[in-house]
């Protein structure tokens, strides 16, 4: 109907962004359209949330004006969105479904003032003026060329229009009709919002308040609740006997907030995030749980609301008792338990969607599989965190895996996680290798790195190693160190002037250096007093002795033993070695693994085409590549004799990133969007063909774009 928006000048800019609102939203969007287009008689919808309008005083005959009180970054976020979408299919020549977006954008002429615009939403702060020039822009649009590119309004519009179009138009002319014609009605019908409507003479700041700041905000795990028992109800089961014996979140284990990175979060939230991660085999928000559990039950799971609860439970079930077993000092841990423990020592949560996904009720997967499994996974984490490498493509990556291997059978799971692992090569993402380890930690400065906790985690793996433990193998001779909280002891004092001194100022820079490294560090049972920790080493009063009488650990045996005549530079050094070897041992690689990462973007290789590949050999005509990335996952291309790539519609290009614009009706770095039948991507062969000229060019072997 004929109206006007309006956001007030008090309220805040437009903040929403890609990561955080966009992607979701539109993930959300695709989902429904999916839905319709695999059954033509179902009507999925989407929620948004809430809206509070105010009615403003008007003159009589014109249009009805409101103010946005509570609402307007959805509300701008959906205008963008219809926009976007209506500005693609403008450019298609689907003049009757532009015409229906056009409808919820803008009024009708009939009804615009000669000094107006014809927008149903009005910005009156400073997103005016880029939101009104990206509405009102001629499609296609020139994203680059408008006065507010850089802003987030243009930015928005821009995303969307790019998804649509790629998305539409990757299946084809006559299903990008299709695909078209059911976003349409998805945005047009499936999009529900509900409206609390005020009168101008009622306070809005008090509805305001109310609605922001006032009350407990409903976790995930509430609204999952709400929408379980609905749909008990609608089963006709007893929800009374549910909620007793199925529902197992309304206790003080589950309630209890856990932080995520920046985000508090109970956690039954955070479990049932974790297990829908295991399901669905997607990186899934903290914030957008509830959305995908609820079409995850809609649309996806194709069982009944019970069957799933009872499921539910027996994860939850297990899911507490590895919690609390970790959490018990003297237990004898089992692989996932321990990797549980180690994952809270560490501060991180990714891990156990695949946890989660190898002890699924029902799952064919051996126990010794199962372990091999943890023990890979932990490795590719532990030691990026022992490098202290970026963990932010962790969620990614493991859900990744989840999807890729969900049907694996148990005689290939192992075999096939290992190939995914060995060959990631991507800064963010690689499996480091011995050598790098042991490189970068030799004189790494461990203790001003590492929170407490992750730090005394390393250090009691060291001394598992040392009683037997490799990795999640048990020890025929003993048990595992307590885990107790010890106090982290420097050998070498901190405080080492009085008692330690030097002759001149380099060996004074050399000490400083070798204080806080792996080989000075120690757990102790009880902490020692000032005086002795700061004391000397030798003597009857020592630190030696005082190790050597009071303490157990094995570590610490193996230091006093080594160190009869003082406590050096020299022996930090070979203790280190001997540190970094043990957590070697204990978060193995496969043999020959090397973690080998490239060093720069593609272009820094020189220039290669496909014809000098299939001409070494390294790409034998017949080759069937793939497309790697999800919604074209199943898009594939042939090599030729003579170099060219042939698609699956019989279509011929000289070049990958030709072939990958062909699929994606977009920019494309081809050498990264095709994928070898080994998984690899196809620009590997780059790396390898340059790297096997240069050998031959260059008979003392200088090393290639790579790092190991």
């Amino acid at each position: 109907m004929p109206q006007h928006l309006v956001v007030p000048l008090f309220q805040r800019p437009y903040v929403w962004d890609q990561e955080n609102q966009w992607v979701p939203l539109w993930q959300d969007i695709r989902r429904l359209v999916e839905v319709r287009l695999t059954n033509s008689v179902a009507s999925p919808t989407h929620f948004l949330g809430a809206l509070v309008l105010q009615s403003m005083p008007g003159q009589l005959g014109s249009m009805q004006s409101w103010l946005i009180i509570d609402g307007q970054q959805r509300l701008t976020t959906l205008q963008l969105l219809f926009d976007a979408a209506a500005s693609v299919f403008e450019s298609r020549g689907l003049d009757q479904i532009t015409g229906q977006l056009e409808a919820l954008t803008q009024n009708p002429s009939a009804f615009v003032q000669d000094d107006d615009v014809s927008l149903k939403l009005r910005h009156t702060n400073r997103d005016r003026a880029a939101y009104d020039e990206i509405m009102l822009a001629d499609p296609p649009v020139s994203y680059a060329a408008l006065t507010h590119a850089s802003s987030l309004v243009t930015r928005a519009h821009r995303y969307f229009a790019e998804q649509i179009t790629c998305w539409t138009g990757e299946a084809g002319e006559e299903k990008a009709a299709l695909r078209a014609s059911a976003l349409a009605n998805v945005l047009t019908q499936s999009l529900q919002m509900v409206v609390i409507g005020l009168r101008a003479d009622e306070n809005s700041q008090e509805i305001f308040e109310t609605l922001n700041a006032r009350g407990t905000p409903l976790t995930a795990a509430d609204l999952i609740k709400n929408f379980v028992f609905q749909r008990l109800t609608a089963e006709g089961v007893d929800t009374h006997m549910a909620y007793k014996e199925l529902w197992p979140f309304d206790t003080k284990f589950w309630e209890k907030e856990i932080s995520v990175g920046r985000y508090p979060i109970s956690r039954g939230s955070l479990f049932l995030n974790q297990w829908l991660v295991s399901r669905v085999g997607e990186e899934i928000g903290p914030k957008s749980t509830f959305t995908r559990f609820k079409h995850y039950v809609e649309h996806e799971a194709d069982q009944s609301m019970a069957a799933l609860l009872m499921n539910i439970k027996e994860q939850a079930g297990r899911y507490q008792g590895w919690t609390e077993r970790a959490a018990d000092p003297h237990a004898a841990l089992n692989a996932a338990e321990m990797c549980v423990y180690r994952s809270q020592a560490a501060e991180i949560e990714a891990l156990k969607p695949v946890l989660l996904w190898l002890h699924e009720p029902g799952s064919s997967i051996a126990s010794g599989t199962r372990n091999l499994v943890i023990a890979m996974m932990e490795s590719w984490f532990m030691r990026r965190a022992l490098l202290r490498l970026s963990l932010g493509d962790m969620g990614r990556v493991i859900a990744d895996i989840i999807k890729t291997h969900r049907g694996t059978p148990d005689s290939e799971l192992t075999q096939g996680i290992k190939s995914y692992l060995t060959r990631q090569n991507a800064a963010s993402t690689y499996w480091p290798g011995d050598v790098e380890l042991r490189k970068t930690l030799a004189d790494d400065a461990a203790y001003r790195r590492f929170k407490r906790g992750r730090l005394r985690m390393f250090m009691e793996a060291v001394e598992d190693h040392y009683r037997g433990y490799t990795g999640s193998t048990p020890s025929r001779t003993g048990t595992r160190v307590p885990r107790l909280g010890f106090p982290i002891e420097h050998m070498m004092p901190q405080n080492w002037a009085e008692h330690w001194p030097v002759a001149d100022l380099g060996q004074e820079l050399e000490r400083e250096a070798h204080v806080h490294r792996l080989g000075n560090l120690t757990l102790l049972t009880s902490s020692l007093n000032s005086a002795v920790s700061n004391g000397p080493w030798l003597g009857e009063m020592g630190k030696r002795a005082k190790l050597e009488r009071h303490d157990v650990l094995l570590m610490n045996r193996r230091i006093y033993e080594s160190a009869t005549d003082g406590w050096t530079e020299e022996k930090i050094d070979k203790r280190t070695a001997e540190v970094v070897e043990a957590l070697i041992a204990t978060w193995s690689v496969p043999e020959g693994h090397t973690g080998t990462v490239s060093t720069g973007t593609l272009a820094a290789i020189p220039e290669t085409t496909t014809r000098e590949l299939v001409a070494s050999g390294l790409l034998p005509s017949g080759t069937i590549l793939r497309a790697r990335y999800g919604q074209w996952g199943d898009r594939r291309c042939e090599v030729l004799e003579t170099g060219e790539l042939r698609t699956d519609d019989g279509k011929r290009f000289t070049t990958p990133s030709g072939a990958g614009h062909h699929i994606r009706k977009g920019a494309t770095n081809g050498w990264a969007f095709w994928e070898l039948p080994d998984g690899r991507r196809l620009s590997s062969l780059r790396i390898e063909y340059h790297s096997s000229r240069r050998s031959l060019e260059d008979p003392l072997g200088q090393e290639p774009t790579l790092f190991t």
